[in-house]
């Protein structure tokens, strides 16, 4: 049985809206036939088509080889992407947890780089695409892409440097400190390498904080490994032992914030990947309120 959990940027629409939405290839008559006949529910009951939503709301849907068949039609990969930015040179978009940003074994249909080259292939673009940066597989936020050879180089030297702003929202075991700065020696590919991360509670309590923390190193793993470190693991990183309490479906980790200087046409840049949905929908079940 088909069952979709209202996320909060669907707030709003109704349920013919919604039901479009998650059923691209089913023709309108059908959704209305299964809105009439009453076989589109929620937890109160039926749910009618001009029925608005909110955020939460379980859409439960009939069990039928026909709608079955209809969700498993392929939606092309690059209508799932979000774009936060964009120039003719830098194309950046807010990465999901659980997907991959480069091909590799097992993620050779479907990772980030692919969805963002099908998507530039369909607007015709003729030139080359790559991320100049990574996320891990369960970190969410932005990822910036360069537009050609020229434009990737040009961001990669930006990065080596260290000219880009990385800022990640992460929610840790017990009361941190207030703010400070973590600074260890972690082992890369068999070397010991500084690291350096400051950080800053938003919302703490006995049980859990709510941290802001600013890469000031690139390691791998860094802000997973420094915090379990101090005693203060990833909410969802079961890695590093951190809890997995059964309400939340990923680790908490999300990049929110790039800043940097455009080397193209010098302005100033910030974007911002908003709080994903279920990990704001989480924080309530550890008494943190995010503002």
């Amino acid at each position: 049985m088909p069952i979709f959990i209202v996320k909060k940027t669907e707030t709003g629409i109704s349920t013919y809206d919604f039901l479009q939405k998650k059923l691209p290839a089913a023709p309108p008559a059908y959704l209305k036939q299964l809105l009439n006949k009453g076989k589109v529910k929620g937890i109160q009951g039926v749910l009618h088509g001009d029925e608005l939503l909110k955020v939460g709301n379980r859409i439960r849907l009939p069990d039928s080889s026909r709608l079955l068949e209809l969700l498993s039609v392929p939606v092309p990969l690059f209508q799932s992407l979000s774009i936060l930015y964009e120039t003719r040179e830098i194309l950046v978009v807010d990465k999901p947890a659980g997907l991959v940003i480069h091909s590799s074994q097992g993620h050779e249909q479907d990772n980030l780089t692919l969805r963002v080259a099908q998507l530039l292939a369909e607007r015709g673009a003729k030139y080359a695409v790559a991320p100049v940066h990574r996320l891990d597989l369960e970190t969410s936020g932005p990822v910036l892409f360069g537009k050609g050879k020229r434009a990737c180089s040009q961001l990669g030297q930006m990065f080596m440097r260290q000219e880009v702003e990385k800022y990640y929202l992460a929610l840790v075991a017990g009361k941190i400190a207030g703010s400070g700065r973590l600074e260890s020696q972690l082992t890369a590919k068999g070397k010991k390498k500084q690291a350096c991360t400051d950080f800053r509670a938003l919302v703490r309590n006995e049980q859990a904080s709510l941290v802001e923390l600013q890469l000031q190193t690139g390691r791998q793993h860094q802000i997973r490994r420094q915090l379990a470190e101090q005693g203060h693991q990833l909410f969802g990183d079961r890695r590093y032992r951190g809890p997995c309490p059964p309400g939340l479906p990923r680790m908490f980790l999300h990049c929110f914030r790039l800043a940097f200087i455009d080397p193209f046409s010098a302005a100033q840049v910030a974007v911002e990947a908003p709080l994903p949905d279920e990990l704001a929908a989480f924080l309530p079940q550890v008494d943190i309120r995010f503002p």
